[in-house]
């Protein structure tokens, strides 16, 4: 396609396919306006182009125009890389997370047990694969459409609403994976498979989805937030340094996203712990009554307990997460390019 430039083009949004930026423009042709989609390496051509047209002098640009918006493409990459990520963040750092589930669980001034901080590690790998697939498959499509669908100075908003999509379509997964770990990691169970039984014999079917709505009201918030910080923040970096980001650079990004969002909710976290591993005794009958009676028995401060370990755990976490996925998306993108 043979474009001339007869009016001065417009740069009007930046959109990501896969693990490319491209630069989108109007250009007015013979009364009409065609779109212009220029990879951010190539930056400086697009700029020659416009220099070149502000100088008065003709040039044509020849391009063949390939849609970023492969939908599946993107979810299948999505899905491989997602799950390549939550699997190797759960591995490397399941201790603090076992850790820091039995600081919240444990009440009153109770000492918590540093034994067997792997337990349920196994059965939690089982569920954090299909779960995170679910999550990055859901979450990409979605900031695609979204970034595509509305202004450029709405893609924090396009951020935070595919952070919620995705945490909402891996919730399926995720909450019978989450109320297994805990109560694996407190010792409630030997077994993931045990635990799975004993759970539907005692509690039945329900009993896997405990805690379902203060789970939501913790991940639905966290998803969001982390990934608008750090898809905000990887965009402004971007944009800066004029290339894309090394593997380094994606890992940094990912633990200060992770370690502000892992921070503020806390108290969301300790309310869904609690809730999930009570099991039958029904110590809570919901959301609000866990709240009011940690805070009338235990007191306030006790909504921030194992805020240190989950900063660590969430931050080293970001870093490993976004590392490996934004380098997982790449490699999965090279195999399969695009014709």
């Amino acid at each position: 396609m043979i474009k001339l430039f007869e009016e001065e083009p417009s740069v009007i949004c930046l959109i990501e396919a896969s693990h490319i930026v491209y630069w989108v423009a109007y250009i007015p042709f013979q009364g009409s306006k065609f779109e212009f989609y220029a990879p951010i390496e190539d930056r400086l051509n697009f700029e020659t182009l416009n220099s070149h047209h502000k100088s008065k002098k003709a040039i044509a640009s020849i391009s063949k125009q390939h849609s970023p918006f492969d939908l599946l493409r993107i979810l299948y990459e999505g899905a491989v890389a997602g799950a390549a990520a939550g699997v190797v963040v759960e591995a490397a750092l399941y201790p603090i997370d076992t850790i820091k589930t039995r600081l919240q669980a444990v009440r009153g001034g109770g000492q918590i047990i540093l034994k067997g901080l792997y337990s349920g590690l196994a059965g939690n790998l089982v569920g954090v694969l299909p779960a995170s697939a679910i999550f990055i498959g859901a979450y990409e499509p979605a900031k695609r459409k979204l970034l595509n669908s509305l202004p450029e100075n709405l893609s924090a908003l396009a951020h935070l609403t595919a952070g919620a999509i995705g945490g909402a379509a891996s919730s399926i997964v995720r909450v019978p994976t989450e109320v297994v770990k805990q109560r694996m990691q407190i010792s409630q169970f030997a077994s993931a498979p045990d635990a799975v039984r004993l759970i539907v014999a005692k509690e039945r079917f329900r009993g896997l989805y405990a805690g379902y709505g203060s789970f939501l009201l913790r991940d639905l918030p966290f998803d969001a937030i982390q990934f608008c910080i750090y898809e905000q923040m990887r965009m402004g970096y971007k944009l800066a340094a004029k290339r894309d980001l090394k593997d380094s650079e994606n890992a940094m990004i990912g633990a200060i996203a992770g370690a502000i969002t892992g921070a503020i909710t806390t108290p969301l976290d300790v309310i869904k712990t609690r809730l999930m591993v009570q099991g039958s005794a029904k110590q809570y009958e919901g959301i609000l009554h866990c709240v009011n009676t940690i805070v009338r028995e235990e007191g306030a401060s006790t909504l921030f307990k194992g805020i240190g370990p989950r900063v660590l755990w969430i931050g080293v976490g970001g870093s490993i997460f976004f590392g490996v996925l934004e380098r997982t998306k790449k490699f999965v993108a090279a195999k399969h390019p695009v014709d």
